[in-house]
């Protein structure tokens, strides 16, 4: 199967049912299915061939979903790029790529010409002509042009750990991430999902995927920028499926929810970066008859794992076992599995492991590596976990973001945990930074919740209680908000590299 099948089957199934809201406009099946077949035509007589690479950069809207699936459609790879990237990412990844194409919002056009001159761009194409209704335009769903283990996309990394680099994902890949997905979220087809998080991030390019496979719905809005109009669409379009990531999270327990009606939210879920404990905690007490999914995932595979609901109150600060069909297991420097409690780098086995990074072969050669049956790979993720006794696993940091300090090393992701249990603190990222004495000396950076105004003495006073001497901080910084990526993740090179806070311009060296 391939993906833009899923449309095309819920079209033929479901033609007049809803299929998409973005804003005043509602699409039903047939619509969205005739607006990807128009894209993908157009393609096809421009001469964009099966395999060419086509670059989306697409706010969330209509004409979005309608690229997403009318590339497919051509037989061509997807690239979807933040509509907001900077004109040097955009360069280097029409560069990279080698797409043969750039759509793009007709008002973006000119900057987008602007940013790719001077290097043989790629030809530029407004959205908005590409899906519009034209005599002798076709609506028909064109030919085949590709099976499943061709490339559907290349998926950019945000480039937090260094050269940002395209993940190689086939058709059979993504359907199979998808169904599994789907699978453990009990995805049903009178769903109804609203989804703020960009198409060119990977959970949230999946949105529209899963959505048209069910036959659900899917209600698009372009941000979080305004909480409580998102929260008003959930109450008018009686979203059951909310997708989240940490900084929403830490949004939505500062606000009043009251007036509200979210009673129709049958499960929230939560990917891109592990979910503070004390957020698990606070989103169960908001909205106690949602289900919420902690999950953990990677460019390279999508999904790895996810906790069950039920597992909440006993494991809050893990992420679950691995996938319906999907193994994942933790092993040493040698490649040895590890017993339970001992922390290693988590290796993944499934059909959802990319097939490498585009045009890096020793790239691509150090992180899939052969498995334990002749003749296959495995993704080594470079993220290192520990499991517990009955299997679960709990994340503990990227491997070259562990904090070697007076010898012992730091997990970031266990002092954030610290913090963020301290009431005031709305997000958290700890660091490592130069020291002669020490190695690294930990650094938190700290955002308070409105209305609050902490000190450094009561967040050493906080960690010192909780956390062995080695781990509590040494350098304390407020700011106003923390550097992200695209993803929404920390983007914790750009925060190493910064220099003093925003606001309160302040950063303190503990005594």
């Amino acid at each position: 199967m391939q993906l833009e099948s899923f449309l095309e089957a819920s079209a033929r199934r479901v033609p007049g049912k809803t299929a998409l809201v973005a804003g005043r406009r509602r699409y039903c099946y047939a619509e969205l299915e005739a607006l990807a077949n128009r894209l993908a035509w157009r393609l096809i007589e421009r001469g964009v061939a099966p395999g060419q690479r086509v670059l989306v950069q697409l706010e969330n809207s209509a004409e979005a979903v309608a690229a997403i699936f009318g590339v497919l459609k051509a037989g061509a790879v997807l690239v979807m790029l933040n509509p907001a990237v900077k004109s040097a990412k955009l360069r280097a990844i029409a560069q990279d790529s080698g797409a043969a194409v750039l759509v793009a919002a007709r008002a973006r056009l000119a900057a987008a010409r602007d940013a790719l001159a001077g290097f043989g761009m790629p030809e530029l194409l407004a959205a908005e002509e590409l899906v519009a209704e034209g005599s002798g335009v076709r609506e028909d769903a064109p030919p085949k042009r590709r099976i499943d283990l061709d490339l559907a996309a290349l998926v950019y990394t945000s480039g937090s750990t260094g050269r940002s680099k395209g993940v190689m994902l086939t058709h059979a890949n993504m359907v199979a991430a998808a169904r599994s997905i789907m699978q453990y979220l009990e995805y049903r087809a009178d769903d109804v999902i609203l989804n703020v998080l960009p198409l060119s991030f990977g959970y949230g390019l999946y949105q529209p995927l899963m959505a048209c496979k069910a036959g659900a719905t899917l209600v698009l809005e372009r941000s979080f920028t305004y909480p409580a109009a998102v929260l008003g669409l959930v109450a008018r379009e009686k979203v059951t499926g909310l997708p989240l990531v940490p900084t929403m999270s830490a949004i939505l327990l500062q606000l009043d929810l009251s007036g509200f009606d979210l009673s129709s939210l049958r499960y929230l879920t939560n990917a891109g970066a592990a979910l503070p404990s004390s957020h698990v905690a606070g989103l169960r007490r908001l909205l106690p008859a949602a289900r919420l999914y902690s999950m953990y995932g990677l460019a390279e595979c999508t999904r790895v794992a996810y906790l069950p609901p039920e597992e909440l109150g006993q494991r809050p600060d893990s992420v679950g076992k691995a996938i319906p069909n999907v193994e994942a297991w933790i092993v040493d420097e040698r490649g040895r599995r590890v017993a339970p409690g001992t922390v290693g780098e988590l290796v993944v086995r499934g059909a959802n492991v990319m097939k490498g990074y585009w045009g890096m072969p020793e790239e691509t050669d150090r992180v899939l590596k052969p498995g334990p049956y002749p003749g296959e790979k495995v993704l080594h993720t470079g993220d290192l976990f520990r499991a517990d006794a009955d299997g679960y696993l709990y994340y503990v940091s990227r491997r070259d973001e562990m904090i070697k300090s007076r010898g012992e090393k730091v997990s970031p992701r266990e002092v954030e945990e610290v913090l963020y249990a301290l009431e005031g603190v709305a997000e958290a990222a700890v660091i490592g930074v130069p020291d002669r004495i020490l190695g690294h000396a930990v650094k938190a950076v700290i955002v308070e919740r409105e209305g609050w105004r902490l000190t450094e003495q009561d967040v050493l006073r906080h960690c010192r209680a909780r956390l062995e001497d080695f781990m509590v901080p040494k350098v304390v910084e407020f700011r106003s908000r923390l550097p992200k990526t695209d993803s929404g993740k920390v983007a914790r090179r750009m925060l190493a590299g910064e220099g003093r806070g925003e606001d309160r311009n302040e950063v303190k060296e503990a005594a």
